[in-house]
């Protein structure tokens, strides 16, 4: 039980006006059972990951809160002998929990409302183009917005959730675990082999079309020559290609310089769809070592904004195929020229 003065001065409260729109951004990496939460003054960060081969992140800025208090004195002092050396509260909890308490009211899910979009490939840009003024997060979409209230008193208390909406007010308190020790899947962000950002409706409908393979594993390929940016499966049911022009009206930011393959686990993919459906933007960057970032922004009621980052280990390069990517990136590199920022 919480002592009076923990009760009285808890470490962290935040209230939010819309308690489906926390919802769906975490039903966004709902791949595993439990979370990741680290909380401090810049706000919430919740993070799962499944064998070390796939992570999901979603971070929820203070200022998406219509209240966000972090006691930063008094964990500061609660932790003065712990060896963190950031200010800021750790803890793992059922992600699989928090999601059943958010929708205890229920949460009309907007995920057939945005699948009526026009083909990306007839160069519109569909349900959520620049400008419109609907959004998967909007009250039209929602329905009825309810308040949610999250609140932590001390290490190794409950997290608190109190949900009030229609005059009903319902309140959780979920177990908190001591965290597992958790590093990001590693980006190198300054040896980066592809920057591409464009209309994430439009990876959706290539993840679709690709998918109706059945495949095991999806190739992206991307070059600083035409074909620039290719997505390609196998399966069962056949093979299927997919290929982007370098357009600007196709791909907003393009910066690669010298080609680049690497195949990853399509199920792993498949766990990003949701935030790729929703999603108005999404940057797709790769390192050296072949790791992917796929990093989505959701745009909020009210005009905010949302990141959602999810991040995937390549597949080990088959059997030859290690040998022939090396020679086609070796002429390439004599080829051409690394283009200008």
């Amino acid at each position: 039980m919480s002592s009076g003065m923990t009760a009285e001065r808890p470490h962290f409260t935040a209230v939010s006006s819309s308690v489906r729109q926390l919802f769906q951004l975490l039903k966004c990496i709902n791949f595993a059972q439990k979370a990741h939460v680290r909380i401090s003054s810049e706000g919430l960060r919740f993070a799962v990951e499944e064998s070390r081969v796939i992570q999901g992140i979603v971070f929820l800025e203070h200022a998406l809160f219509s209240s966000y208090i972090y006691s930063a004195s008094i964990v500061e002092h609660a932790d003065e002998d712990d060896d963190d050396d950031d200010n800021t509260i750790v803890f793992q909890i059922s992600l699989t929990a928090l999601l059943e308490t958010l929708q205890i009211f229920g949460v009309n899910d907007v995920k057939d409302r945005w699948t009526s979009r026009e083909s990306a490939y007839s160069g519109t840009a569909g349900s959520l183009a620049r400008g419109s003024s609907a959004t998967p997060f909007g009250n039209r979409a929602l329905g009825v917005t309810g308040m949610c209230r999250l609140s932590y008193a001390a290490k190794g208390e409950p997290l608190c959730v109190v949900i009030e909406e229609s005059g009903i007010t319902t309140t959780c308190e979920m177990v908190t675990y001591e965290p597992d020790y958790q590093d990001e899947i590693p980006l190198q962000r300054d040896a980066l082999a592809m920057k591409i950002i464009m209309r994430s409706h439009w990876l959706y409908d290539a993840f679709t079309e690709l998918s109706s393979t059945s495949p095991s594993r999806l190739t992206i390929e991307a070059s600083p020559s035409a074909p620039y940016l290719v997505f390609s499966s196998t399966g069962p049911l056949g093979s299927a290609t997919i290929e982007f022009s370098k357009d600007q009206q196709l791909l907003e930011t393009f910066q690669v310089p010298k080609r680049t393959v690497n195949s990853y686990k399509h199920s792993l993919i498949k766990a990003a769809s949701r935030a790729m459906q929703i999603a108005t933007k999404v940057s797709i960057r790769g390192d050296d070592q072949g790791v992917l970032s796929l990093q989505f922004m959701i745009e909020l009621e009210g005009g905010g904004v949302s990141f959602i980052d999810f991040r995937f280990v390549p597949l080990l390069p088959e059997e030859g195929e290690e040998d022939e990517d090396n020679e086609e990136g070796h002429d390439d590199d004599m080829g051409e020229a690394a283009p200008q920022d």
